[in-house]
């Protein structure tokens, strides 16, 4: 039986990137061992999305109100440069990380499978 489901970050700088999770998302974590940080997310949801090639994957954040959540991370000194988009099905923006890479975060007006 599956019992939840682990998501991977590839990273240019993956301590840089680990600290930022643990220290401006505030996201709760476990020592696996040499310093190995692996963090507990909220509730997820998978989907899939028809594409002329297969293979991607990507991770978005959910939250209630992402202008609130803007704004908090802003205080919390994350440097949120891009606007949020509002894509019909949800209002959409990115969180960048220290490496460069980019999470979605996105406030859906859809049913979520986790509520």
């Amino acid at each position: 039986m599956i019992t939840g489901a682990h998501a991977v970050l590839f990273s240019t700088d993956a301590e840089q990137d680990r600290v930022f999770l643990r220290d401006k998302l505030g996201l709760a974590g476990i020592d696996a061992g040499g310093g190995w940080l692996i963090f507990a997310l909220p509730p997820a949801e998978v989907a899939v999305h028809p594409a002329e090639t297969g293979g991607a994957c990507e991770l978005y954040l959910l939250c209630d109100d992402v202008n609130a959540t803007v704004a908090e991370l802003r205080g919390r000194g994350v440097d949120m440069p891009g606007d949020i988009e509002d894509r019909g099905w949800g209002l959409l923006t990115s969180i960048p990380l220290p490496s460069g890479s980019q999470l979605g975060l996105y406030q859906p007006r859809h049913p979520t499978a986790p509520h």
